[in-house]
C-alpha cells in the first residue's frame, strides 16, 4: 500500500536534510506520496501562527509526519520579527513542535543513543591498565513529550488569584515579600496517566528488543510530588516485567556518570525537560546532534525528526555541509513504526557501512569548524553523504 507522509520541512537546515533522506526512502524502496506542511518561522513572521491550521489538518488525516528542523526565539525577538500589520494585537510566538506533541498529544518521545562502529565522534575513555578503551553505547530515551516543565503553565507577573493559589503553600513564604511584577512562574505537572504510558511504552521496548534494564532518571529526593509519583508508578510497574531490572538514578547524578559507563545503561524514562537534557548528553557520547534521531508517537499521529536544531547560518551554504544521518535515521525510525522494519534495518547497515569504511565524513565526523572551507579539508557535501548510504543498499 502506497502510504501519504506529510512532509514538514520547518526552518534552516531542515529544508535541507528532509529531501535527503526521502531519497534515501525511496532508494530502500519505499514507496509513498509526500505532501507538504507549511510550519515554522516564516509562518509565525508572515501569518502570526508557527502552526497553521491547515498544516494540522494535514496531520489528522494522513496521521504521520516527517519533520526537518525548528527555530525558536525568545518573546522580544519573535514580536520585532512579525509583519508590522500583526505586531501589537497580542500574538505570542509558540514552539511548533511542541504545539504538535500538546494538540496531537505525542506522548511517547523515543530517543534512540546507538553508536556506530568506526564513528571518530564516539566516546572514549582511558582503560584502568593503561591507553583506551571505546565503550559500546546503546541506550534508547523515553521522554515523557507534553507534560513536566514543558507543558506551558507559567507566569511572568502572576494574575492575583494565580498568586493567592500558589500562596497557600507554606514554601511560598520565602517569596512573600516579591512584587508580582517581580517575579516569574513555571510549573511542573505530571499526571498518573502520562506516567502510566511512558513508563508502560520504556517496558514494552526494553522486553521487545532485549535490553535488561530500564532506569528511571529524576530527582525525588527534591521533587518529591512529580518525581516521586514517576518513581512509585515505575516500582508498580516493574513487577509486570522480571526479566528486566528497574534502577533509579537523580537526572544530576546521572550527567555525572555518563562519561563513567554509558554502556551499562539500556532503556531510560523521564519526565519531559530531564529527558531531555538526557537525551542530549548522551547523544553527545555517539556522535552529537547530527546522529540525534527521535519519534514523537500519539495513539494515532506520529511525528519523526532528528533533534538539531535548524542552525540558519548553514543553510545558504552550497553546497551544503551539514550531516543528514540524524535526518534519516529519523526517517528509519517511522519505518519501524509503520512496521516496514527490514527496510529500516538496511538503511542503518548502510549508514553503518558508510561510517566504518571511513571514507565518506561530514565536517562534524572530521571535527572541523563549519564552513564553506571544510571541503579543501577533505569534508563531504550533505549530497555526497546520502549518495554514499544510497550506494551500500
Amino acid at each position: 500500500m502506497k502510504r501519504t507522509i506529510v512532509a514538514l520541512p520547518g526552518d534552516g537546515i531542515g529544508k535541507t536534510v528532509l529531501p535527503e533522506s526521502i531519497r534515501v526512502l525511496e532508494a530502500v524502496g519505499f514507496e509513498a506520496e509526500y505532501v507538504h506542511g507549511d510550519i515554522g518561522w516564516d509562518f509565525w513572521c508572515s501569518e502570526g501562527n508557527a502552526l497553521p491550521q491547515r498544516t494540522i489538518e494535514l496531520l489528522e488525516k494522513y496521521k504521520i509526519g516527517l519533520f526537518g528542523a525548528i527555530t525558536s526565539k525568545p518573546k522580544e525577538a519573535a514580536d520585532r520579527e512579525l509583519a508590522p500589520e500583526l505586531q501589537g494585537k497580542g500574538l505570542v510566538y509558540f514552539s511548533p513542535i511542541v504545539g504538535l506533541r500538546q494538540h496531537f498529544n505525542l506522548d511517547i518521545c523515543i530517543r534512540p543513543c546507538q553508536a556506530f562502529k568506526g564513528n571518530p565522534l564516539n566516546f572514549i575513555r582511558r582503560a584502568a591498565g593503561g591507553g583506551f578503551e571505546e565503550p559500546l553505547v546503546d541506550t534508547v530515551i523515553f521522554r515523557q513529550n507534553t507534560e513536566g516543565l514543558y507543558a506551558g503553565v507559567e507566569w511572568t507577573n502572576p494574575p492575583e488569584n494565580v498568586r493567592a493559589a500558589f500562596e497557600t503553600h507554606p514554601k511560598m513564604k520565602a517569596f512573600k515579600h516579591v512584587p508580582s511584577p517581580e517575579m516569574a512562574i513555571s510549573t511542573r505537572i505530571v499526571s498518573l496517566q502520562g506516567c502510566r504510558r511512558i513508563i508502560r511504552a520504556a517496558f514494552e521496548y526494553a522486553k521487545q528488543y532485549g535490553y535488561k534494564n530500564v532506569t528511571v532518571c529524576e530527582k525525588p529526593n527534591v521533587l518529591r510530588e512529580t518525581s516521586g509519583m514517576m518513581w512509585r508508578e515505575a516500582k508498580t510497574m516493574a513487577k509486570e516485567y522480571p526479566g528486566i531490572a528497574l534502577w533509579d538514578t537523580n537526572i544530576d547524578a546521572q550527567m555525572m556518570w555518563l562519561t563513567k559507563n554509558p554502556e551499562s545503561y539500556g532503556v531510560i524514562v523521564a519526565e519531559n525537560m530531564f529527558g531531555d537534557i538526557i537525551s542530549d548528553g548522551f547523544a553527545g557520547l555517539v556522535g552529537g546532534l547530527g546522529f540525534a534521531c527521535s519519534a514523537n508517537l500519539g495513539e494515532e499521529v506520529a511525528v519523526f525528526e532528528p533533534t538539531h536544531g535548524s542552525a540558519p547560518k548553514y543553510q545558504e551554504l552550497n553546497p551544503s555541509i551539514v550531516n543528514p544521518i540524524a535526518m534519516i535515521l529519523s526517517a528509519c525510525m517511522m519505518l519501524d513504526h509503520l512496521d516496514e522494519k527490514p527496510k529500516a534495518d538496511r538503511i542503518r547497515k548502510a549508514i553503518a557501512d558508510v561510517i566504518e569504511e571511513g571514507k565518506t565524513a561530514t565536517y562534524d565526523m572530521m571535527k572541523l569548524r563549519g564552513g564553506p572551507d571544510v571541503f579543501a579539508l577533505g569534508a563531504c557535501t550533505t549530497q555526497q553523504m546520502t549518495d554514499a548510504i544510497i550506494s551500500k543498499l
